[in-house]
C-alpha cells in the first residue's frame, strides 16, 4: 500500500495543538437525566403523602409499635422462624444427600417427599396439620399394623396450634432447603471429589471439609433468601390463632378499627428483620468469598472510615492548593 502524507498545512496545525489544554465536555445523558427528575418526583410525592395524609396515623402506630402485645407477637414469629429453619434446613440436608445417594430407594423417597412438599400450599399445610385429629384422634406406640397401642395420647393434645405451624413451616422448609443444598454441591467440580477420593479422603470429611465449604457460596444467598421468607410465612400461621406479630395486629385493630396504623406497625417490623437478616447475610458471603476473592470487599464501616478518610485528605489538601495560587 502507498503511504498518503497529510498535506503540509495539516501537519503543522495538528502538531501545534496542545491536546492536555483542550477542556473535557462530559457526555449528557439526557434520557436518564429525564428517568431520573421523573422518579425523583414521583418518590418525592409518595413522601409527601406519607407524611400529611392522615389515615397512616403514626400516632397509633408509636402507641403500639413497643406494646407488650406486638412485642410478645413478635418473639413467637422470631421463635418459629428460628425452629422451623433450624428443622427445615437439617432435614433438608439429609434430602440432599439422599437425592445425591446412588440408592434409589433413597432418592425416590427424596425426590417423593420434596414433589410433594412443594406441590401442596403451605397454608393448606398448616391447616391439615392442625387438623389432623380428623384423621387420627389417637397417636401412639404398639404392634405395628394394629390399634394395639403401649403409649397413646389424643392427637389434639399432641398436635397443638403452635406444633402444627411448626410442622407446616418445618417441611414445607425442608423441601426447598433440600434443593437449594443439592445444587450447591452439585456447582463444586467433580474433579475435586475425584482427587480427594484419591487421596484416601473418608466420604464424610470430603464432604464437611472440602464440598460444603465451597459450595457455601452459592448456598448462603438462596438459603438467606429462604429465611426471609420463612420469616414473613409466618404470617400464615394467624389462621390457626397463633399469637404471631400479624395475629396479634389483627386482634387490635378488629378491637379499635385502626387498621392501617396496627398494618404499618407489623410492617415496619418485618422490614427490621429482613434488614437485619440482611445486614448478616452480607457477613457471612464476605466470610465464604474469602476462598475465591482476591481482595475482601469492605464492609460498610470500612466504606464509611474511607469516606471519612478521603473528605478529611481534602479539607487538608484545599487549603495547600490556595496557598500555592497566592505565591
Amino acid at each position: 500500500m502507498t503511504r498518503i502524507d497529510a498535506p503540509p498545512h495539516t501537519r503543522s496545525t495538528t502538531e501545534s495543538v496542545d491536546f492536555g489544554a483542550l477542556p473535557v465536555v462530559p457526555t449528557r445523558h439526557w434520557v436518564r437525566w429525564a428517568l431520573g427528575a421523573v422518579v425523583i418526583f414521583i418518590v418525592a410525592q409518595l413522601v409527601w403523602t406519607v407524611f400529611t395524609n392522615a389515615g397512616y396515623g403514626w400516632a397509633v402506630v408509636g402507641k403500639y409499635f413497643f406494646s407488650p402485645a406486638i412485642l410478645r407477637g413478635l418473639g413467637m414469629t422470631l421463635i418459629l422462624t428460628g425452629v422451623a429453619g433450624a428443622i427445615g434446613f437439617v432435614i433438608g440436608g439429609l434430602l440432599a444427600l439422599m437425592r445425591l445417594s446412588k440408592s434409589p430407594l433413597l432418592n425416590s423417597f427424596a425426590w417423593s417427599f420434596i414433589w410433594f412438599f412443594r406441590s401442596v400450599p403451605l397454608l393448606v399445610q398448616v391447616l391439615v396439620w392442625f387438623n389432623l385429629g380428623y384423621l387420627y384422634p389417637v397417636i401412639g406406640l404398639g404392634v405395628p399394623f394394629t390399634t394395639d397401642y403401649f403409649v397413646e395420647a389424643e392427637t389434639v393434645t399432641l398436635v397443638s396450634a403452635f406444633a402444627a405451624a411448626v410442622l407446616g413451616l418445618s417441611l414445607n422448609q425442608a423441601a426447598y432447603s433440600a434443593e437449594i443444598i443439592r445444587g450447591g454441591i452439585l456447582s463444586v467440580d467433580a474433579g475435586q471429589l475425584e482427587a480427594a477420593a484419591a487421596l484416601g479422603i473418608p466420604q464424610h470429611l470430603r464432604i464437611t471439609r472440602i464440598i460444603l465449604p465451597q459450595a457455601a457460596r452459592s448456598i448462603i444467598p438462596n438459603a438467606f433468601n429462604e429465611v426471609i421468607g420463612l420469616l414473613k410465612g409466618t404470617s400464615i400461621v394467624s389462621v390457626v390463632a397463633l399469637a404471631e406479630l400479624f395475629y396479634v395486629s389483627q386482634v387490635i385493630y378488629n378491637r379499635n378499627q385502626q387498621v392501617i396504623p396496627l398494618l404499618l406497625v407489623a410492617v415496619i417490623w418485618y422490614m427490621i428483620l429482613t434488614t437485619v437478616l440482611s445486614i448478616g447475610q452480607f457477613y457471612v458471603e464476605r466470610h465464604y468469598s474469602r476462598g475465591s476473592a482476591r481482595v475482601l470487599p469492605p464492609t460498610p464501616v470500612q466504606r464509611a472510615r474511607a469516606w471519612v478518610a478521603l473528605q478529611w485528605n481534602r479539607l487538608d489538601d484545599e487549603p495547600a492548593a490556595k496557598t500555592e495560587a497566592r505565591a
